[in-house]
């Protein structure tokens, strides 16, 4: 055996234990849901690095990298946890507002600064190289993400403008951020509604078949004690939200997500807030899982402050999304904590697809950084959910870069070449485990 096929073999064995370890139980009550979510991930090294946030949090904390811009505050912020150039979009605020901001707080924990602004990174490099681009315009991409990011912290840190001015929304945003605002304007509820339910006997129920599963009644009735206890859980005034919350059908769903595999997951389809059909409202509870971030941090107050998971992805999503959806909440079943959100007609991903122009990729970026950065200034002491960081983050952020903005920069372009690379690597490696029946409780092949 030649040493890169020792390092291969070796690396493979890492990337089953640290899969082992993230995604056993999982795995364990539902193989079928994990051989989507592999098959996902093996299409590209993009697709397996969102797939694969528990390997990216191994990685970053058994591989010792000097972090100057970490320190007793910049290490314990409210962070994304999987902060990717997908995991952006659009959604509709608790005022009305269509907003392009991060989405998708699964993996959402207090930790270090710089985990977000890697991964990002990261996945920028990914999404270049998959564009063919070449190594400099990669790192003029990555340097444009971060540069914005520093030029936003430091805006932010000396008061310089309001939140309101800084937000991205139909009348401030540019390029493919409006474009998916504009698309998100023209969704409605009614068509969110005939897409997922139809009416039977002058009243609507979801429809079922494909995606959508129909339960038993001891899980409807746990459902609907889980919803009661959710209700307790939503902030006030309520008056964004109907007055009767009156259940009008219940069904489980499948395959919600790259990240999701083997999560019970269930859509509540409830009486809008007069009796007219197309006011119904669609609301989803998925059981979460603990935050890959969690595993490589210690931090008793943030261990001891969340509940449960459910608790802590929304606790996280408020503290970091300035005027969240007004149905978020949690609630329990069966012991685990789940999250409970609405089914918006409004979400719209940004389409990474469709943007191919290197000099719109490079304005793209820098708009991402900047939404990174009031991301992270959003959850501090002058937030409402500021008990676990009493401080303002864009000034401990801020200080903690200085007037190394260049520095900064190129720590973070130095990053993004070197994990895309190890990315790239492991995807290939990780293809070849998954095809020859080397991840323990599949099926190889998933044919026999």
């Amino acid at each position: 055996m030649t040493i890169d096929q020792m390092h291969i073999e070796q690396r493979g064995e890492e990337i089953l234990n640290v899969f082992s370890t993230a995604f056993e139980a999982l795995l364990a009550a539902d193989p079928a849901a994990f051989e989507v979510k592999f098959r996902k991930m093996a299409a590209s090294a993009f697709a397996f690095y969102r797939g694969s946030a528990c390997l990216f949090y191994h990685d970053l904390t058994q591989n010792k990298h000097d972090d100057q811009y970490l320190d007793d505050q910049t290490s314990r912020i409210w962070i994304h946890g999987d902060l990717h150039a997908e995991n952006f979009g659009t959604y509709m605020d608790s005022e009305g507002r269509l907003i392009f901001n991060v989405n998708d707080f699964d993996e959402a924990y207090i930790g270090p600064f710089t985990f977000d602004v890697k991964r990002l990174a990261a996945s920028i490099a990914l999404i270049g190289y998959a564009k063919a681009l070449s190594d400099e315009q990669i790192t003029t991409l990555v340097r444009a993400f971060a540069t914005s990011y520093c030029k936003q912290i430091r805006t932010l840190a000396a008061n310089d403008t309001t939140e309101e001015e800084l937000r991205f929304t139909i009348d401030t945003a540019k390029g493919p951020l409006l474009e998916a605002l504009r698309s998100a304007r023209t969704q409605t509820r009614f068509g969110l509604l005939d897409s997922m339910t139809e009416i039977r006997d002058s009243e609507r129920r979801f429809i079922r078949g494909g995606g959508a599963v129909e339960l038993n009644d001891e899980t409807r009735d746990k459902i609907g004690a889980a919803f009661n206890g959710y209700l307790k859980t939503l902030p006030e005034p309520r008056n964004n939200r109907p007055a009767s919350c009156q259940v009008k059908d219940i069904i489980g769903r499948r395959g919600v997500g790259i990240g999701s595999a083997g999560l019970p997951s269930y859509n509540i389809l409830l009486e809008g807030n007069t009796e007219a059909l197309e006011n119904d409202v669609v609301i989803y509870l998925k059981q979460s899982q603990a935050s890959a971030v969690s595993r490589h941090v210690t931090n008793s107050a943030a261990r001891d402050y969340f509940i449960h998971e459910g608790h802590r992805t929304v606790m996280s999503q408020r503290a970091l999304q300035a005027h969240a959806d007004p149905w978020l909440g949690w609630t329990e079943m069966d012991g685990a904590g789940l999250l409970v959100a609405e089914v918006s007609p409004y979400a719209v991903d940004l389409a990474w697809s469709d943007i191919n122009d290197p000099e719109q990729m490079i304005a793209v970026v820098t708009d991402l950084g900047r939404a990174t950065a009031m991301m992270h200034a959003a959850g501090d002491d002058e937030s409402s959910h500021s008990t676990l960081v009493q401080f303002s983050t864009e000034k401990a952020i801020d200080t903690a870069i200085g007037v190394d903005g260049e520095g900064f920069s190129q720590f973070v372009v130095d990053f993004a070449h070197t994990y895309s690379a190890q990315v790239r690597r492991d995807h290939q490696i990780f293809v070849d485990l998954f095809r020859n029946g080397r991840i323990q409780g599949l099926s190889v092949n998933g044919l026999n």
